[in-house]
């Protein structure tokens, strides 16, 4: 491709989509190396290669959510950018089998194709029950890699799978032949030289390329605070073997289901001390039938013993494996510490083991879960101390014998939040990679590499998509904010019944949910009541016009917020509240007579607005309109939920506002408004944001 290609190809993508070292027709095409996701987070590891016209994914994975977004069961990277430039995507190639690499490619197979995926057996076998799941078998070809395959994608790409070690079986680091030069991309690893399954890391290809020249190392970043090596897999083993020969009770052990090293350790020493195994949750029993199935896991079939059946054997004789490390509320291990698992409770002679580290963000659930365990009675084995978990991804010495062994020219650590990159990039620094051939980068970023250079590029769209429990439905900013404001402050629903006249045709029902207030219900009804007030007298003519028909058309979509935003405000500067406020207007036929509003009421003697002519207010104006406004005491109401009778209604509209609950009432035409209220914010930051 040519260089004024690639200029207007830039332009189409937002980025210029090549490198300079000098000027004019020194100007080169340049490999560009996007992550959508695994910078400054762990999870979602979703990273682009790219070069003249082909797009090459690595990984697609996903991210759990945290504690304020409220109803959504899995985080995404934003994909928009593969989206706009599907049409160049030649295909995919996947490093291991763990969610936060593969979660995400079902979904996204919904948005776009990817003509092909290559990867490890485990990892596609894994993929295969989702992509089923989701029904999008069809949408590519899945194509397994053993150690040293090397499989070309588009015209730009060679990629040699390059076994490595790490928690999970099958895990490959990765050669990356491109136009520009070799680039190493890690994936998840660390040295562990006696594997659980004998495969050895093949640090000779690693040392190969290395002597060749590698252009650049992305590099797993995880663990770049720890100093020294990480302990292999298999120092676990003793210490779990003497917790579970010790036992006088039952042992139940959680640990993540796709540390498939970890779970046949387990399996053999269940086996080794004469206890059968019961399984719980879905992912444990998934992970365990294609690891053996595949090979990956030996254990006979007696040694299992269904969930039902493993109650009736004597407590020396049981281990129960299953799903919970990270706390998350629905897994197994969650349930039975809240007492809610149908077949399993803890008794005081059981011994429970957490062989796994809270992932950031989960500490909370997971101290939570310990203090209910153990206020059960049970005795709670859990903590680094304890020698029962060891990571998957290497330390500093691990690190920086990856960077001995590439030798790369340039280097951009991966994978990790933003102070782990940091500390890498000083490990880098140790081994003699100068400064300026480092890049610290975001999601969204744009890493240019010629065989000369490295620099950002102009960043692409990068973000978060949140899926609800069907991994179907996004959840929007708008819908988490609203979701916040729920949990954070309720919700107040408000009928208002208005003629096509511009008139109030009976008193506002008003209803709190959640919402702590000092404020009584006679005074919420009486501040609704003048917000009505106010929008009929001095917004009605931008709001209502007369089409020639009997009766006026009016936004009362435009009313309706009006009033939202009004009440809010006051509530606001009141009660520094700010709950979640929704409106349905119940039109009323022209000529219904007026209600009078309280008779113990202070007229409203706020001016009205001058100088707009689009039918809302001035938010500088409006801050001041309720200025000494004080509400007077109107008669009590005799109930929280306000609504005297309407005797200038006829009987048929008296009915329908009477008839409909103001929560429902309001809540079917909320679903149908194309856009929030402007001007509606919230104190905290949203965590949707990004």
């Amino acid at each position: 491709m040519t260089s004024s290609n690639i200029q207007r190809h830039g332009s189409r993508n937002g980025s210029n989509g090549s490198s300079s070292n000098g000027h004019g027709a020194n100007r080169q095409p340049a490999l560009r190396v996007i992550p959508l996701g695994g910078l400054h987070e762990i999870g979602k590891n979703t990273c682009v290669f790219e070069y003249g016209d082909d797009i090459m994914l690595v990984d697609a994975g996903l991210a759990f959510p945290s504690d304020g977004m409220h109803g959504v069961n899995v985080v995404m990277p934003d994909t928009s950018y593969l989206r706009e430039n599907q049409k160049r995507i030649r295909g995919m190639v996947v490093t291991h089998g763990h969610e936060d690499h593969i979660g995400g490619i079902a979904h996204h197979l919904k948005n776009f194709n990817i003509p092909v995926i290559y990867g490890p057996r485990l990892a596609l076998s894994m993929l295969t029950g989702k992509m089923e799941e989701a029904g999008v078998t069809d949408r590519t070809i899945l194509q397994t890699v053993a150690p040293r395959d090397v499989v070309k994608v588009g015209q730009h790409f060679s990629v040699e799978f390059i076994r490595n070690t790490h928690s999970m079986a099958d895990s490959f680091t990765l050669a990356i032949t491109t136009p520009v030069g070799t680039v190493i991309f890690t994936g998840d690893f660390k040295f562990d030289h006696t594997p659980v399954d004998g495969e050895h890391f093949d640090m000779a290809r690693l040392a190969h390329h290395g002597e060749q020249g590698v252009l650049c190392l992305f590099s797993d970043s995880t663990n770049a605070e720890v100093p020294g090596f990480c302990p292999p897999e298999r120092s676990v083993f003793p210490v779990l073997d003497r917790h579970i020969a010790q036992s006088e009770g039952r042992v139940i052990i959680t640990t993540f289901a796709s540390s498939i090293h970890r779970v046949a350790m387990i399996l053999e020493l269940a086996l080794k001390n004469g206890r059968k195994v019961g399984l719980l949750g879905r992912s444990m029993l998934n992970v365990i039938a294609k690891a053996r199935e595949l090979g990956y896991m030996r254990a006979p079939d007696e040694l299992f013993v269904p969930i039902k059946q493993i109650r009736d054997l004597p407590d020396r004789e049981t281990l129960l494996l299953m799903t919970g490390s990270q706390g998350e509320p629905l897994a197994a291990l969650s349930r039975i510490s809240r007492g809610e698992h149908p077949q399993v409770q803890v008794k005081p002679t059981d011994k429970i083991i957490f062989s796994a580290s809270p992932i950031p963000g989960n500490t909370i659930s997971v101290v939570n879960t310990i203090d209910r365990l153990m206020q059960l009675g049970a005795q709670v084995v859990y903590g680094k101390g304890e020698g029962i978990h060891v990571s998957g991804h290497g330390f500093q010495e691990d690190q920086k014998l990856m960077l001995a062994l590439t030798k790369p020219k340039y280097f951009v650590p991966v994978h990790g939040e933003h102070r782990m990159l940091v500390a890498h990039s000083k490990t880098g620094q140790s081994m003699g990679i100068p400064a300026d051939n480092m890049l610290i980068i975001d999601n969204g970023d744009v890493v240019e590499l010629t065989p000369d250079s490295i620099r950002k590029g102009e960043p692409v769209k990068a973000g978060i998509e949140l899926l609800d429990a069907s991994r179907n439905g996004i959840v929007d900013a708008r819908v988490l904010k609203e979701r916040q404001q729920l949990a954070e402050d309720g919700v107040i629903t408000l009928l208002a019944v208005i003629s096509t006249d511009g008139v109030m045709a009976a008193p506002p029902r008003v209803n709190l949910r959640g919402v702590v207030t000092t404020a009584d219900p006679r005074k919420m009804s009486l501040w609704a009541e003048r917000e009505i007030t106010w929008v009929l007298e001095n917004r009605w003519q931008q709001l209502s016009r007369n089409s020639g028909g009997k009766a006026p058309d009016v936004d009362w979509m435009g009313v309706q917020r009006e009033i939202e935003l009004g009440l809010q405000r006051r509530l606001r500067r009141e009660l520094q509240v700010e709950p979640l406020i929704i409106c349905l207007v119940q039109p009323a036929p022209g000529g219904t007579p007026a209600y009078k509003g309280r008779a113990d009421a202070e007229p409203d003697s706020r001016p009205a607005p001058r100088g707009r002519r689009d039918g809302y207010r001035d938010g500088n104006r409006d801050r001041d309109r309720d200025r000494g406004d004080r509400a007077p005491q109107a008669a009590p109401a005799p109930r929280s939920e306000v609504a005297p009778a309407a005797a200038a209604l006829p009987r048929r509209e008296l009915a329908a506002v009477g008839a409909a609950p103001a929560p429902a009432a309001a809540a079917a035409p909320r679903s149908e408004e194309p856009e929030i209220a402007p001007n509606r914010t919230r104190r905290r930051r949203s965590t949707a944001a990004g």
